[in-house]
């Protein structure tokens, strides 16, 4: 008994599943092979989500640790490398309470909910050649509807829990998917003008100059609205632990709360593999052919550390200023650089719609000089709009003494009383 997959399946290219099928259809039979294979595919797939994000916890533990100049985990296996496996089993014998108002059927789903879109976006991305698992025509587009499927999810978290502060983190997290959206899609249409193809493969090997040189600014407002809808740093205002306890996810606990943080950090990995492919040249690199994995992994590792490098540095933004980035800052670079592309790709490409490597490079010169030249405009325009204001007190104001303290001296007869203090 031995079944191969045929060069007219539709899934012959995915070289995965056809050395998986090619495998167990040595002992099983061809119908059986399918599923079997599937299954493995799908095992691979959530074990590769729950894997990363688990390796990345410690990885941004211990970086974000000497950003802060202390060490970070190290009790548990070399380097803490066991610090992960100790907070899941920690997490999976804590008790998992629901609350008693709460609509437990929508409580319930809210985790698989954000851990769907995770695994359903990584199933397209390719890690070396044709290694994607599902090598779609409308890649781009696929990614950028599976990652709207957050914004129901975290609105399930926030309506079900029956808690004020979960609700209000809802809300905060819907307006900032919604908010957000627009200016990455708008971004990503540059990308595939210029590329000429929605597959993320065909993106790749359309990155004879790599994009992060040609689209420089619509690099930049991809990663800056990524960071908005993943809730990192500085744009977490959805789980704002100063404001709302935890966000959208206060009321949960145990193993749930655990799957939400997977999805949460998984979220960062599946993004910064979609910036890889879209703007890094992929697995592109000395020897791709064998070690294009390599490659990939490489430049992922790279893309994850800026991450870290962004929540460890900047403080988290006020709700007023994160939507005013958005819409007066974001929104007018993605529409500067698609008009921009646009008209590039209008007068530089072929009578065949291809563009060459030097019409690339011509591509990447006026871009980076439009790019740097739109931040600094609107980054002025609109600074005074989001710096925070300074209180105004009125009346004179008194010297300082040398048995008071200059922040008491502030005070004056016309100023307002301190609570507590009688005049």
């Amino acid at each position: 008994m031995s079944c191969k997959l045929g060069p007219d399946n539709i899934l012959y290219d995915t070289v995965l599943y056809r050395a998986v099928y090619d495998a167990v259809g040595q002992v099983l039979p061809c119908w059986l092979s399918y599923f079997v294979a599937g299954f493995v595919i799908m095992l691979i797939l959530v074990n590769a989500v729950l894997l990363g994000a688990a390796v990345f916890t410690w990885l941004e533990r211990r970086l974000i640790g000497r950003f802060h100049n202390r060490i970070g985990p190290n009790r548990w296996g070399p380097f803490g490398l066991l610090q992960p496996i100790a907070d899941l089993v920690k997490l999976m014998v804590k008790e998992d309470l629901t609350p008693r108002d709460a609509d437990r059927i929508v409580f319930f789903l809210v985790p698989i909910a954000m851990l769907m879109p995770v695994i359903l976006m990584l199933a397209v991305v390719p890690f070396a050649k044709d290694t994607a698992l599902a090598d779609l025509n409308v890649g781009v587009l696929y990614v950028l509807a599976v990652t709207s499927l957050t914004t129901v999810a975290i609105f399930m978290a926030g309506w079900s829990s029956n808690n004020r502060y979960a609700m209000f983190g809802a809300a905060r997290g819907v307006a900032v998917l919604i908010s957000y959206e627009v200016p990455v899609v708008l971004s990503l249409l540059g990308v595939v003008l210029v590329a000429g193809s929605m597959s993320l493969a065909d993106v790749v090997d359309a990155q004879v100059v790599p994009f992060l040189l040609v689209q420089p600014l619509a690099l930049f407002v991809f990663f800056a609205g990524s960071s908005a809808e993943l809730n990192r740093t500085p744009f977490d205002v959805a789980e704002a632990e100063s404001e709302l306890v935890a966000g959208y996810h206060t009321e949960y606990s145990g193993i749930k709360f655990g799957l939400i943080q997977a999805a949460e950090f998984g979220g960062v990995l599946t993004n910064s593999a979609v910036i890889v492919t879209l703007f890094l040249s992929g697995w592109s690199g000395p020897a791709s052919s064998y070690i294009g994995w390599f490659w990939f992994l490489l430049k992922l590792a790279g893309v994850l550390f800026v991450f870290i490098w962004i929540r460890a540095t900047y403080p988290r933004l006020r709700i007023d200023q994160l939507m005013a980035l958005a819409w007066k800052f974001l929104l007018p670079l993605s529409l500067i650089n698609l008009l921009a592309t646009t008209l590039e790709v209008y007068f530089l490409r072929s009578d065949q719609g291809q563009l060459s490597a030097g019409d690339l490079w011509i591509m990447a010169g006026i871009n980076l000089a439009v790019a740097f030249t739109s931040i600094i405009m609107f980054g002025s325009l609109i600074r005074d709009k989001v710096r925070p204001k300074v209180p105004h007190l009125s009346g004179p104001v008194a010297k300082p003494t040398s048995g008071r303290a200059p922040a008491q001296a502030v005070l004056s007869a016309e100023s307002p009383a301190p609570i507590g203090e009688v005049r």
